[in-house]
């Protein structure tokens, strides 16, 4: 895939001091696929850290609060939502 990117201003100085000799990175399109790894992280951090808060609260959740159903009973509601 090949992206164009216009970026002027602030933000090209920001993107020069990052790449070359003094910079971080050897190029533009390094310093990209960084941020954008970087990013894709997050995301995946963020979701991983709302189910680990979702399942912590459920554990925390006092057993009389928690209501029996078994196996049997799972895959007759399956059955009855969703047929044979």
């Amino acid at each position: 895939m090949t992206l164009n990117v216009r970026v002027s201003g602030a933000l090209s100085e920001f993107i020069q001091r990052n790449v070359g000799e003094e910079g971080l990175y050897e190029n533009v399109s390094e310093y990209v696929r960084d941020l954008i790894r970087r990013d894709k992280e997050r995301v995946e951090r963020e979701a991983f850290n709302t189910l680990k808060a979702e399942l912590q609260r459920g554990f925390a959740t006092p057993d009389e609060e928690y209501v029996y159903i078994s196996a049997e009973d799972v895959i007759a509601r399956a059955k009855k939502r969703w047929g044979d």
